[in-house]
């Protein structure tokens, strides 16, 4: 089948992509290649699918109404894996606007997209950010969400009502899924993982927020991107077409157990400067994955202290260490 997936240089986009390739899909990655973080990292996560003779690539921004409207037309999706968004709960405290052009706006022209084109399935990532300070555990896709502490969280929630405006409006077989902590190796450098890791092995001191009480499910790439192949190949059976799944490890990590794990892997132990609470920032995430085991029959199982040695094991080869 073809499909398009967005934010192909990204870190899920990537693995979602070459999953794809793999299984014989033809494949259209999109990105916009921004500077978020270092450029070469997305060339490098580039160079892992242009090998792939049903691979191609196009450089376009989400926000281009008019090529996104006509890289629609053009190329035809059958399917739709929609990854592509700014990332992060703290720079959206910089940066709000970035969150607009890229999240809502890039939304539309996606949806659009699918309604004109007779796309069979859209699948889009959402974020556990949208539960905000849930106090509720584990967090349901039953839950409330009309909390979010950060702009971020905000934009996620507010993909999710597209989506399911489009759904109802023009028979448009939606999915969300609500991605929590995703690491592994190509792993984002804005994210702990790396940031840690790149510290350690500098032995340069690490920023432990909330004095370590942090507590978060992390989830490891392979087991998300087994997740969203699965969804994207089972399109919504409800009266109106849309659905939103949980993608998580179903088992929360105390930031001190993350630390360890990092230690270990790096073989050196960790200096470490103790600061309170983030803004934008919750103090635990933790999936309830029932519904997508019912759905698809599966749920993701690394454990923490695996999945943290093979992206150290990346990191040092990257990094040439």
């Amino acid at each position: 089948m073809k499909h398009l997936v967005t934010g192909a240089a990204g870190f899920i986009g990537m693995y979602t992509a070459k999953r794809l390739l793999e299984q014989g899909h033809e494949v259209v990655g999109l990105d916009n290649l921004n500077s978020y973080y270092e450029p070469e990292l997305k060339q490098y996560r580039l160079e892992q699918l242009k090998p792939f003779a049903n691979f191609k690539f196009v450089k376009l921004d989400l926000a281009d109404r008019e090529g996104m409207a006509e890289l629609f037309k053009t190329e035809q999706f059958e399917r739709v894996i929609h990854l592509a968004a700014q990332a992060g709960v703290r720079y959206s405290i910089e940066a709000p606007f970035d969150y607009i052009d890229s999240n809502l706006v890039g939304m539309t022209t996606i949806l659009e997209g699918c309604r004109h084109n007779k796309v069979q399935h859209l699948v889009y990532a959402s974020s556990s950010s949208v539960y905000g300070m849930n106090d509720k555990i584990p967090f349901s896709e039953a839950d409330q969400v009309d909390n979010p502490v950060s702009l971020y969280a905000a934009t996620k929630k507010a993909n999710e009502l597209m989506a399911h405006s489009y759904s109802k409006l023009y028979n448009l077989p939606t999915t969300g899924l609500r991605f929590f902590t995703v690491y592994g190796p190509a792993g984002r450098p804005d994210m702990a993982p790396w940031l840690f890791t790149e510290a350690i092995l500098k032995g340069e001191p690490i920023k432990v927020f909330n004095q370590g009480k942090m507590m978060r499910d992390f989830t490891y790439i392979d087991d998300i991107v087994e997740g969203v192949i699965r969804i994207a190949d089972k399109s919504p059976e409800q009266a109106i077409p849309y659905q939103i799944f949980n993608i998580g490890n179903n088992e929360p990590i105390q930031l001190a157990r993350f630390i360890q794990a990092i230690e270990t892997a790096c073989g050196k132990k960790a200096e470490k400067i103790m600061l309170g609470m983030q803004p934008g920032d919750v103090e635990r995430t933790y999936a309830d994955t029932s519904r997508l085991e019912a759905s698809v029959g599966y749920k993701p199982q690394t454990e923490i202290e695996d999945g943290i040695t093979k992206f150290v094991d990346w990191y040092k080869e990257y990094r040439r260490i």
